[in-house]
């Protein structure tokens, strides 16, 4: 039984489904040196205006410090703690080298006094982070860096992971949690292992102001609004809209890359795209 037994003494937690945690997890404290307070944005930019209408409220959360670099870190792990940041859990490590503690994303699988370690000579070891030219092809991976020197980036969600598929002289061949095979090079870095609390996708909020404690609002579909809200609003009786998906200031929605990444096509090989396979060959 992963859930929660929770009694139906209402409509809304009928439908409830919560993982059961730790019991550890009510004890954890977070380290203070390692937590900051984070302003929560509303869904505004820095000037002010609302560019996402689907964020406000929730309640306050501790910024846990993460490191996602793990260069030449070392330690046991003394406690796996949750972490409202992320979906995934944390580990907290004792470095007893330098005498100071660290955060680091927990894998799956990995126990309190099990000794992780990060580096160029280190064991295939769930927990261990390398670079992929010491990583074997075939390995599960996450915390996945895309740039040399620069923090793990892809692969960092519960139960996500990356596979390393092929090698190179240059390049690794990596395959994403979203499908999509891309270049990297062998210098970056990978953990081994994939992210920690593979049953968060059953969990089920049963009720909406659960979501607003989570900093989620009401998502209202255009179609739902009137013409001057929306170009899908308006119509006589239910429509699906008459038109393309758009945004209320009518761009569209579907079919367009969201990625930041303007110099990306060259390093992706397969990526997937309204459900068909591209070939990308360089």
């Amino acid at each position: 039984m992963i859930f929660k037994n929770i009694k139906p003494i209402t409509s809304s937690l009928r439908h409830v489904k919560l993982l059961k945690k730790s019991k550890n997890f009510s004890l954890n404290l977070p380290l203070k040196n390692k937590t900051f307070f984070i302003k929560n944005s509303g869904g505004r930019n820095n000037q002010g205006k609302i560019t996402s209408y689907q964020k406000g409220g929730g309640v306050k959360n501790l910024y846990r410090n993460i490191d996602f670099l793990r260069k030449d870190q070392e330690g046991v792990v003394e406690k796996i703690e949750y972490d409202p940041n992320r979906t995934g859990f944390i580990g907290r490590i004792y470095n007893y080298k330098l005498k100071q503690h660290f955060y680091v994303l927990a894998p799956h699988n990995l126990k309190r006094g099990d000794y992780i370690k990060s580096g160029e000579n280190v064991p295939i070891r769930i927990g261990n982070s390398s670079t992929l030219t010491n990583i074997p092809v075939g390995s599960i991976i996450h915390n996945i860096s895309i740039n040399l020197g620069l923090k793990g980036q892809f692969a960092r969600s519960a139960g996500a992971f990356g596979q390393l598929i092929q090698k190179n002289d240059i390049f690794a061949r990596i395959k994403l949690p979203s499908g999509e095979q891309r270049l990297v090079l062998l210098n970056n870095q990978a953990t081994l292992g994939s992210v920690s609390n593979i049953n968060h996708r059953y969990i089920v909020l049963g009720k909406a102001g659960r979501a607003r404690w989570k900093n989620k609002r009401p998502i209202v579909r255009g179609v739902a609004m009137n013409p001057v809200d929306h170009p899908h609003g308006g119509g006589e009786g239910k429509t699906s809209g008459g038109r393309p998906s758009v945004t209320p200031w009518g761009k569209p929605t579907k079919g367009q890359s969201t990625s930041k990444f303007k110099n990306k096509r060259p390093y992706i090989l397969i990526s997937y795209k309204n459900k068909k396979l591209i070939k990308n060959v360089t």
